[in-house]
C-alpha cells in the first residue's frame, strides 16, 4: 500500500486531495490540526505517532523529525542495501509528503511579536518536505495546493506519478524553502543590523509573466519584493486598460521615483524612465499643465503620475493626447468615465503615493549584484550661497524644485526650471558642458528668469559662460571641484546667484 504523510497549515482543498488519494487506496498519515480536520471529514489516517512510536515534544516543536519519517522518505528504493535497512528497522516507505510551512511571511508582515515570529520558523516541515524533493525519483512532494489536480490526474491514468512531474514538483519544494529561509535571514540580518551581510539573499515573488521584455526577443516577469509595498507600483490597482508591459512598469518606477520628492500638487511626465516634464502648482491642473508645457512632443505616448486625485479638469486635460498610463493616489468618477472612453490607456491607483520608501537599491551587473543605501538625502547641512548675489525667496525655491528634478535623472544631468516647472532637461551626457548645452536647446525662449540644477560639480567656467549668455539667473551645485573659485567667479561676473549644496546626486 502506498503511504502519503500529510501536514499543512494552509488547508485549502487539502479534505478533497486526501479523500481522493483515499478513493485510490493510499494510506494516510498526519499530524496536528491537519490530523482532526481529515478525521473530521470521515477519512481515516493514522497519526504520527503511530508512525515514529514517538509522542509529539515541546509543544509541537519536535513531532518528524524522526529516522522512521526521513528514513522512509529518502530511502532508494532500487538500493538493495537501502531496502534492507528498513525492513531489519521495520521502517515503511512513505511515497508522498504533502506539506506548506508555518506562515512566517504572515506572521512577519503582522507586526506580531518577536516571539510570535520566531515560534513561527518551521524546522520539521522544510526538512520533510527537502528530504522528499532530494528523493523525488521515488517520492511525490507537494507544497502548493494548485498542485493537488496534477498529482490525482496522474495517479488516476497511471497509478504513479511520473519521475517528470516529481522533478518539477521538487523544483518548486526548493524554491519554496529558499525563499522561506531567505525572509527568515532577512529578519535576522535586520535584528543584528546587518545592512550588507556576508551572504546576500533576495526574496521576490512572481507577480506575472510579461508578454515581453525591454524588446520583443526577450523573455520576461515581473517580482515583488517582499515588506511594506504601499507606494509602489507593486501594491497599485489596475482600473483600466491592458495590462502593463516591462517598459511600462520601469517608466512607472521613473515617475513614482521622482513624485516622491513632492509634496504640493506635482505631475511627472515621463519617457524612458526619464521625466520630460515637471510641474507643481496650487492645483493638479495648474501642475499638468506646467509639465505639459516643457515638452509637448515627449509626454505623447508618455507615463503620467500625479501625487493628487484626479478630477474632471485635468481629465479633460489628459484625454487630449495619447498616454500609455496614468498613475495617481485616486481618480474622481467624472475622472474615470472620461479617461475610460480610451480604451489603450492605463490607469492605475497607488493608495499612499507620496509615501517616502526605506530599503536598499541593487543593480544587477555581469557577474554580480551592486547594493546600496537609497538615496534619501536631498540636501547637505553645510548648504551655502557662494556667490555674491544671494537668490531671491523665489528663486530659491526654484533651485530647491530643480534639485529635487535633477537628483532623479540620468548623470551627467541639469535641469532649468521657472515657477516650479521644468523647462529644460540635458541627462545622460558623457561632458556636462553638452548636458548644459541640451538644456538651453530645449528651454528655447523661456530661459530669461530660471535656475538650473546640476547633479554634479562643474569641472570648468565654460558651463557658466553659456548660461550667463541665456539669462539664467541661479544655479544649485554640488561643489567640490577643484576649480569652484573659477566657476563662482565667473557666475559672479554675470550677476548669477550660486548655490552649493554640499551634496551630490549621481544617478546611472
Amino acid at each position: 500500500m502506498k503511504r502519503a504523510l500529510i501536514s499543512v497549515y494552509d488547508k485549502e482543498g487539502i479534505v478533497e486531495f486526501a479523500k481522493a488519494l483515499e478513493d485510490l487506496g493510499w494510506q494516510i498519515f498526519s499530524t496536528g490540526g491537519t490530523s482532526r480536520a481529515l478525521k473530521e471529514a470521515g477519512i481515516e489516517i493514522l497519526e504520527i505517532e503511530e508512525i515514529t512510536n514517538f509522542p509529539e515534544i515541546l509543544d509541537g516543536r519536535v513531532k518528524t523529525l524522526n529516522p522512521r519519517i526521513h528514513g522512509g522518505i529518502l530511502y532508494k528504493r532500487d538500493d538493495e542495501d537501502h531496502v534492507k535497512t528498513l525492513e531489519e528497522l521495520e521502517i515503511g516507505s512513505i511515497d508522498m509528503v504533502v506539506n506548506n510551512l508555518y506562515p512566517f511571511e504572515k506572521i512577519l508582515m503582522s507586526g506580531a511579536s518577536h516571539e510570535d515570529i520566531i515560534e513561527n520558523i518551521d524546522i520539521g516541515g522544510p526538512s520533510m518536505i527537502r528530504a522528499a524533493a532530494k528523493n523525488y525519483k521515488y517520492v511525490t512532494v507537494v507544497v502548493d495546493p494548485r498542485d493537488y489536480e496534477i498529482v490525482l490526474n496522474e495517479l488516476k491514468e497511471k497509478a504513479s506519478v511520473s519521475e517528470e512531474t516529481n522533478r518539477y514538483l521538487a523544483a518548486k519544494v526548493f524554491n519554496y524553502t529558499a525563499y522561506y529561509d531567505a525572509l527568515i535571514s532577512r529578519y535576522f540580518n535586520e535584528l543584528a543590523g546587518d545592512k550588507f551581510p556576508e551572504r546576500l539573499t533576495l526574496t521576490f515573488k512572481k507577480e506575472q509573466d510579461l508578454r515581453y521584455g525591454e524588446n520583443p526577443h526577450q523573455e520576461a516577469a515581473f517580482y515583488k519584493e517582499i515588506g511594506d509595498l504601499r507606494g509602489t507600483l507593486a501594491a497599485g490597482k489596475k482600473l483600466h486598460g491592458k495590462e502593463l508591459s516591462f517598459n511600462n512598469i520601469n517608466d512607472a518606477n521613473g515617475a513614482l521615483r521622482v513624485l516622491k520628492e513632492f509634496d504640493e500638487p506635482t505631475i511627472v511626465a515621463v519617457k524612458h524612465a526619464n521625466p520630460c516634464g515637471i510641474g507643481s502648482g496650487e492645483t493638479l491642473k495648474e501642475a499638468y499643465i506646467k509639465a505639459y508645457e516643457c515638452d509637448k512632443e515627449s509626454i505623447y505616448g508618455g507615463i503620467v503620475a500625479a501625487n493628487r486625485v484626479v478630477d474632471k479638469d485635468v481629465a479633460e486635460l489628459m484625454s487630449q493626447i495619447f498616454l500609455e498610463l496614468i498613475l495617481a493616489p485616486g481618480f474622481t468618477e467624472e475622472a474615470l468615465e472620461i479617461l475610460t472612453r480610451k480604451k489603450n490607456i492605463r490607469l492605475i491607483e497607488i493608495a499612499d503615493i507620496q509615501k517616502k520608501m526605506d530599503g536598499l537599491d541593487a543593480k544587477k551587473v555581469y557577474g554580480g549584484l551592486l547594493v546600496q543605501d537609497l538615496d534619501k538625502v536631498l540636501l547637505a547641512e553645510d548648504m551655502k550661497v557662494v556667490t555674491n548675489r544671494k537668490p531671491t525667496e523665489e528663486e530659491m525655491e526654484d533651485l530647491i524644485f530643480a534639485w529635487k528634478a535633477a537628483k532623479n535623472i540620468n548623470s551627467n544631468g541639469v535641469v532649468l526650471a521657472r515657477n516650479k516647472a521644468t523647462i529644460g532637461f540635458g541627462l545622460g551626457e558623457v561632458n556636462r558642458f553638452w548636458a548644459v548645452e541640451k538644456a538651453l536647446e530645449r528651454g528655447k525662449d523661456k530661459l530669461e528668469g530660471s535656475v538650473l540644477a546640476s547633479d554634479g560639480f562643474f569641472p570648468f567656467k565654460d558651463s557658466i559662460e553659456i548660461i550667463g549668455k541665456y539669462g539664467v539667473k541661479a544655479i544649485i551645485q554640488p561643489g567640490g571641484s577643484i576649480r569652484d573659485q573659477e566657476v563662482i567667479d565667473e557666475a559672479n561676473r554675470h550677476g548669477i546667484a550660486m548655490v552649493f549644496t554640499g551634496i551630490r546626486h549621481f544617478k546611472h
